[in-house]
């Protein structure tokens, strides 16, 4: 999984273009998944390696927006920068 994850294209820059990039890590959501090829970002979360079986770290995506809703802002606001990273779990 380690070199699915460090694969890295010579004709693509986004992982989701190109067709021999497998996994996909969220740093944001701390979650890995199987890519989808369907022309947009979309992966299928996994919870485990799907080579050996080992367990995966837990997704944070509903802390995530409990976190974010918790800022309590208005419709259209974005998120404040910190959320766009890991930087918001060092809350």
């Amino acid at each position: 999984m380690v070199d699915a994850l460090r694969f890295d294209c010579k004709d693509h820059e986004d992982p989701f273009a190109c067709a021999d990039s497998l996994i996909v890590y969220n740093e944001v959501m701390n979650e890995y998944g199987l890519i989808i090829h369907d022309g947009t970002a979309s992966y299928v979360l996994i919870d485990r390696c799907p080579w050996c079986g080992t367990h995966l770290p837990q997704s944070l995506r509903d802390e995530w927006f409990d976190a974010v809703d918790a800022l309590d802002l208005e419709d259209g606001v974005p998120p404040p920068e910190r959320f766009l990273s890991s930087a918001w779990r060092r809350i």
